[in-house]
């Protein structure tokens, strides 16, 4: 990928997990970062690093081909469902995620302590990284998200299914004009037929944004998901 370097903010204690958050089309990872910032302050996930990636400044036919950060072009925000995805660039943008679950895993963090999520974009392509990587995530988020590449994502799905067990946590509010609600709900339930187990919460009244109650119940998902170690190993045997 040819966008700027992820931001970090690393783990107070002893690096034990690794959350990686991807932002949404014409946002950076700068503008999550606040996420992160506030749990340090409450003096939440201390043994967590958190990952904040920069997807590359690309034209997005849907905005009159204007060039801004983008994890893959978007034809038209009409049909966000519909079947012309970019699979190139969304073949492109996984394949820099699976980098970055890599990375970490050879610093020792186990991928079962590994987190991807994000927004809208950084969302979708969460969800699609999440469970067609060949790796055992802790946790796979989407917010504000929605199914890439539909019954194609089949085709890349690994033969063992490592994150068929892994909760896939999904929030979307029920106002969004943008990623519509029901596409939200058309995601889950395709993937809960496909095996996966999601647990999607909606929130009232909420467009195309994060919500503090949305937030709060993400802070419980990673609590259950990465409990801290204390002096328990971490790394790899």
């Amino acid at each position: 990928m040819s966008g700027p370097a992820a931001l970090v903010v690393p783990a107070v204690k002893k690096h034990t997990a690794t959350v990686i958050f991807a932002h949404g089309l014409g946002d950076s990872g700068a503008g999550w970062m606040p996420l992160a910032e506030n749990w340090r302050r409450r003096g939440k996930f201390e043994e967590v690093a958190f990952i904040f990636p920069n997807a590359p400044t690309i034209p997005i036919t849907a905005n009159m081909h204007m060039r801004m950060p983008g994890w893959y072009d978007i034809t038209t925000f009409g049909d966000l469902q519909g079947k012309s995805h970019d699979e190139v660039g969304i073949l492109k943008s996984r394949d820099y995620f699976n980098s970055l679950i890599k990375a970490e895993t050879e610093k020792g963090i186990e991928s079962s302590r590994i987190v991807l999520g994000g927004f809208s974009q950084g969302g979708a392509m969460s969800l699609f990284t999440g469970v067609t990587c060949p790796y055992q995530l802790g946790g796979i988020v989407g917010l504000s998200s929605y199914l890439l590449m539909h019954n194609k994502v089949k085709d890349f799905l690994p033969a063992e299914h490592p994150n068929k067990d892994t909760t896939i946590f999904m929030g979307h509010g029920d106002s969004d004009p943008l990623v519509k609600h029901e596409w939200g709900q058309l995601t889950a339930k395709i993937l809960t037929e496909w095996g996966f187990k999601v647990d999607f919460r909606t929130y009232k009244g909420l467009v195309h944004s994060a919500d503090p109650k949305e937030i709060d119940d993400l802070e419980v998902y990673l609590n259950e998901r990465l409990p801290p170690l204390g002096d328990a190993p971490a790394s790899k045997a």
